[in-house]
């Protein structure tokens, strides 16, 4: 009986587990083929800074998205793009 209860708990456990790791894999975006998160650094293409990606400022220029360290660089890159 002692022995049910210690599989039973070593199930539910794993089952939680199992659970969390699936909700932080879903989290993360693939790009390149490699996974990446909110925490990863990108490089800000105009100042080549680099910034977390969960607070880098987005643009979407011909269809492609970019990532930014400001507006001001977001600005800038579309008008280089522009003209």
């Amino acid at each position: 009986m002692i022995r049910l209860l210690l599989v039973g708990g070593l199930l539910v456990l794993s089952y939680f587990l199992l659970r969390s790791a699936i909700k932080e894999f879903r989290g993360l975006k693939t790009q390149g083929g490699a996974l990446t998160g909110k925490g990863d650094m990108v490089q800000d293409p105009v100042c080549k800074t680099y910034v977390p990606r969960g607070s880098a400022v987005t643009a979407t220029v011909g269809g492609q998205t970019y990532l930014f360290c400001s507006s001001n660089c977001a600005e800038a890159f579309q008008k280089q793009s522009a003209g």
